[in-house]
């Protein structure tokens, strides 16, 4: 048989989450939703046609964003899934098995939801809902295509964020330091350095953008899940006073106050990156992150002018 669209993957994931109260490693709920589908062995070894990932496991994947995205289900560390209290209110409510007609607005009816902020909460948001589905089959194959590449880096940014709130505070700083470099900043990758630990004054790395290091960024970089306020951005400023700099970079993986980020643009040479920005940041450079070519054919109606041949 062939490996089933996500949707189908939904309710099993639900299944399986709900008798793990505790959650489950991915990896073992992709094999309980693939066994529960009678997906074969050879259905197993399918992959996507860029040969990049197993087939169930992608589509099991997209199942398990759904559901947060709807707000039933959450990733509470890497590679870790477990049922909201909302999910668990879901299946108490529907015991039996799911019919297609309740199992497709979990699968399409809120795909561009953002979850929320680190700084507010890691439980998705759930107030933006997408166009109908009949709207959607109207539109264009490129604008499904937008559409999907838009959608695409929408949970790639989800992902990152998850990704770099579980990392240790240490290994954020180099992150960091490895996205300005593919930025551009450094002659080379050793031209920029962490400094981050105890008696550190606030700074975390330093950036030299010429061969003699006479001029310098200065990084502050926190693995932060509340908002950071204008205190923390202050106290940056000053550090950067102490050390005579005149640039300053201050990167989080959560949000910045309005307060914070209205002293940064007084003081104009503060610049803020909050945890949205840095992913999409990492995206662009491809740090942490494999961008694939997507080859789109179009006619050449050129080639077929014969008068102009």
């Amino acid at each position: 048989m062939a490996v089933p669209t996500y949707d189908r993957f939904i309710e099993p994931l639900l299944r399986y989450l709900g008798a793990h109260a505790s959650g489950a490693l991915a990896r073992d709920v992709h094999d309980a939703a693939a066994t529960a589908l009678g997906l074969t062995d050879t259905d197993r070894q399918e992959t996507l046609p860029s040969g990049v990932q197993l087939t169930y496991k992608n589509r099991a994947g997209w199942a398990h964003d759904r559901l947060k995205r709807v707000g039933l289900s959450r990733s509470t560390r890497r590679g870790f899934w477990q049922l909201t209290s909302e999910g668990f209110a879901f299946i108490a409510q529907h015991p039996n098995p799911l019919s297609s007609e309740q199992v497709e607005p979990l699968a399409t009816t809120h795909t561009d939801v953002r979850l929320r902020d680190a700084g507010v909460s890691t439980e998705p948001t759930l107030s933006v809902a997408v166009a109908p589905i009949a709207a959607a089959i109207k539109a264009s194959p490129d604008d499904r295509l937008e559409d999907a590449l838009a959608e695409l880096r929408s949970t790639v940014t989800a992902e990152l964020l998850d990704a770099l709130r579980q990392v240790s505070p240490t290994f954020f700083e180099t992150i960091v330091l490895d996205l300005l470099h593919r930025m551009g900043y450094g002659a080379s990758r050793a031209d920029l350095q962490r400094v981050g630990g105890s008696g550190d004054g606030g700074i975390d790395g330093i950036i030299s953008l010429d061969k003699l290091g006479l001029e310098k960024v200065y990084v502050q970089a926190k693995r932060w899940e509340q908002r950071v306020g204008r205190p923390e951005v202050q106290g940056f400023y000053g550090a950067l006073a102490g050390q005579r700099a005149n640039k300053g970079v201050f990167i989080t993986t959560s949000s910045f106050s309005a307060q914070a980020t209205e002293f940064a643009r007084s003081v104009e040479r503060v610049v803020l990156i909050d945890g949205t920005r840095l992913a999409e940041l990492m995206i662009d450079h491809e740090v942490g992150v494999t961008l694939r070519p997507v080859r789109v054919p179009k006619l050449d109606s050129d080639y077929f002018d014969e008068e102009s041949a």
